[in-house]
């Protein structure tokens, strides 16, 4: 599910503050209601991961942005 979360990063990384909020909390959500796991510690771990999953999509987002402006100026 990494690849879904750089995704989700790539397309959503202008606002990359919501984003990043909606990865800490959706993920684990939606792991919770798919029955992959429980509600647990193991929810933290996969919360951060999200986050960090997330901001490599939206790392790539903001860089391709950035070159872009520059190129066009």
């Amino acid at each position: 599910m990494i690849p879904t979360l750089i995704l989700f990063g790539l397309l959503f990384g202008r606002w990359w503050r919501p984003s990043l909020i909606a990865a800490a909390l959706g993920w684990p959500i939606l792991l919770v209601a798919g029955g992959s796991t429980g509600v647990g510690p193991a929810l933290l771990g996969a919360s951060a991961l999200a986050v960090a999953n997330t901001a490599v999509g939206v790392l790539a987002h903001q860089g391709i942005r950035r070159a872009v402006r520059m190129t066009s100026s």
